[in-house]
């Protein structure tokens, strides 16, 4: 009999050890458990973020709002891309890009620009084409009390100030310059002449009163509450106003660079495109 019990003893004695092992052990592997969750929460987040690819876009700043849009609808199915815009005239981005800055693909409101970057095979022929054409239109305050109905009004005293981009890096101002030039004006305002570096600040300086007359794409007179088109400047009085495309042959992430540049070719894109007034190239 006493050896039955002390045999119990015993195997309670061992339980015991062994329930206090284990009541031990239950919280070391939470604690464990919690910290490897949080490790792996970490590697996960650190590895979303290593697979984010950021795209480098420079881009005519007449294509502002419509990109603005489309880079919304992209990022939205396909998470593993960010667009990041570089918007300005067209000349300025094209140097921009010959000077190395860092860019993906490069987006012009003129052909001129784009063929420097050809010719200088920072761009490869194949690799470009045009997207889209404009139209460039005269744009006055829209409570401005001025009659300007056409181009010859521009003479006008009460016309102080015509802002029109920089004939040598927006394209905008060089249309407007060849317009001006074929009608024998470009001389004759001279003095009046306001020049801007883009030509939404055309656009702006028109809104804010600061110029009475400006020369722009009607994609950006479009997207104005503050400026009203006053006349369409005569399509056979300058050059065809086209925005080719395409890829930047040191782009680091050329696949990713490929797929947003046909994207930006796709139904879904240039209907966007046609929402803002653009015309799609037949």
């Amino acid at each position: 009999m006493k050896k039955i019990i002390k045999h119990s003893q015993a195997l309670f004695f061992v339980l015991s050890i062994v329930l206090l092992l284990a009541g031990c052990g239950t919280g070391q592997p939470a604690s464990s458990t919690s910290s490897t969750t949080q490790n792996e929460a970490s590697s996960q987040d650190t590895s979303k973020k290593a697979e984010t690819v950021d795209l480098t876009i420079s881009a005519a700043a007449s294509l502002t709002d419509a990109l603005q849009e489309i880079q919304t609808l992209y990022e939205s199915s396909h998470q593993g891309i960010k667009l990041n815009f570089n918007f300005g005239g067209s000349g300025a981005l094209e140097k921009q890009i010959e000077q190395g800055a860092p860019s993906d693909l490069f987006l012009s409101a003129s052909k001129k620009n784009m063929k420097s970057l050809v010719d200088q095979q920072l761009i490869e022929s194949n690799q470009q084409k045009t997207w889209l054409t404009n139209e460039l239109v005269a744009v006055i305050p829209a409570d401005g009390t001025a009659s300007i109905t056409s181009v010859k009004d521009l003479t006008k005293s009460e016309v102080k100030k015509v802002a029109i981009g920089i004939p040598e890096s927006v394209p905008a101002g060089k249309y407007a310059q060849e317009a001006l030039t074929n009608v024998k004006l470009w001389d004759v305002l001279q003095d009046k002449l306001v020049q801007a570096k883009d030509v939404r600040q055309v656009l702006q300086y028109v809104e804010t009163g600061n110029a009475d007359v400006g020369f722009v794409y009607k994609t950006d007179a479009l997207t104005s509450q503050k400026a009203k088109i006053a006349f369409e400047v005569d399509p056979k009085t300058y050059s065809t106003a086209e925005y080719p495309i395409g890829i930047i042959k040191a782009s680091k992430h050329i696949q990713e660079a490929e797929s947003f540049y046909e994207y930006l070719q796709s139904q879904e894109s240039l209907n966007i495109m046609a929402k803002y007034g653009f015309t799609i190239p037949k």
